[in-house]
């Protein structure tokens, strides 16, 4: 299912039951002011009033929670936990003056995305840097790591050697801090949208453009270190087995290609993970707006669906921080590789 079925759907569950409410609300109106004998004009108000009581005592009567959608907004507030329904509070976050740079007026207030990137780079700091400290330890003591920092040490392997290294190719170990850190960063940031009351940063287009942007300067300099002058040939297309009756057009033609490779490329990256863990949190949303719809004994299944994606989104978030990485490592490659 694509992602604009999924919102179509999405969507259409969200409508429905408010329609629903409202032609009841519109049939309860009517009943109260048909009532009314012709000539008692000043009966009218009074029964539009009870009318419009009935309607919010109707709308007030199912008040519609949401749980889903709040781990993929943004905003000026967090959730926290409360033990009324609809179970949480809002805490707001500080709001200050925009600061005008030239043109442009740039609001630097935090928002829930902006924490919640700060507390999964605070816990990759905790997580990574503990681990070192725990592996240096066990290794002192009984010559080699154990527990969490024996399975800590298996995932950095792999990463490195059978990851990183193959697609950075020849002295790629200067980009191995990088890339690891954008796997363990993503990784926590996805991770820590599937946590009650926690919020998905990684599906915000702003973050995961960010992210891109920071591996394309990367990818660049890369190619301009390792290539030199060599590097304008990644720009302009310039064949050199070919007459220049054919040079001439070929450069017209495969120069703009060439150019817009190079911008399609972090376009990808940040598209395909803002697109992943949204998703998934909207396809969660539309099976458990079927428990509400169906409101019988057939809603377990609906539960049991969105239990299964909710495992689903464990895994996922494991794997597009997996894809980030090996495309970032890739595409450092192919640019440092080009004319060797």
């Amino acid at each position: 299912m694509t992602l604009a079925r999924v919102l179509l759907l999405g969507l259409t569950l969200a409508i429905l039951p408010h329609a629903d409410v409202t032609a009841q609300t519109a049939a309860v109106a009517q009943d109260s002011v048909l009532p009314v004998p012709p000539g008692s004009a000043e009966s009218l108000p009074e029964a539009a009033a009870h009318g419009e009581t009935v309607a919010q005592t109707a709308g007030e009567s199912e008040p519609a929670y949401d749980i889903i959608t709040p781990h993929i907004t943004d905003g000026h507030h967090m959730e926290l936990p409360y033990w009324k329904p609809p179970f949480y509070t809002e805490l707001h976050l500080p709001e200050w003056e925009p600061v005008q740079v030239g043109p442009l007026l740039i609001d630097l207030s935090p928002t829930k995305h902006v924490v919640f990137m700060l507390l999964a780079a605070v816990l990759c700091i905790l997580v990574l840097v503990g681990t070192a400290r725990a592996h240096k330890r066990h290794s002192h003591q009984i010559g080699r790591p154990k527990g969490f920092a024996a399975g800590m040490e298996a995932v950095v392997l792999y990463l490195r050697n059978e990851v990183i290294l193959p697609n950075v190719g020849r002295n790629g170990n200067g980009f191995v801090p990088f890339l690891l850190t954008l796997f363990f960063f993503i990784l926590f940031a996805n991770l820590l949208g599937l946590i009650p009351y926690g919020s998905t940063a990684t599906g915000n287009i702003s973050v995961t453009a960010t992210l891109a942007i920071i591996t394309f300067v990367v990818i660049e300099i890369a190619g301009m270190r390792a290539l030199g002058p060599a590097y304008l040939g990644t720009i302009v297309y310039w064949p050199h087995d070919m007459p220049l009756a054919m040079k001439l057009p070929m450069t017209l033609i495969m120069t703009p290609v060439e150019i817009i490779g190079k911008f399609t490329k972090p376009f990808a990256l940040a598209i395909r993970l803002f697109a992943n863990m949204t998703a998934g949190h909207i396809v969660v949303l539309a099976i458990i707006g079927l428990i509400f719809t169906f409101r019988s004994i057939i809603s377990g299944a609906p539960f049991l669906m969105a239990v299964a994606i909710m495992m689903l989104e464990i895994f996922v978030s494991f794997l597009q921080a997996f894809i980030f990485t090996l495309l970032a490592s890739v595409f450092i490659g192919q640019i440092r590789e080009s004319h060797h």
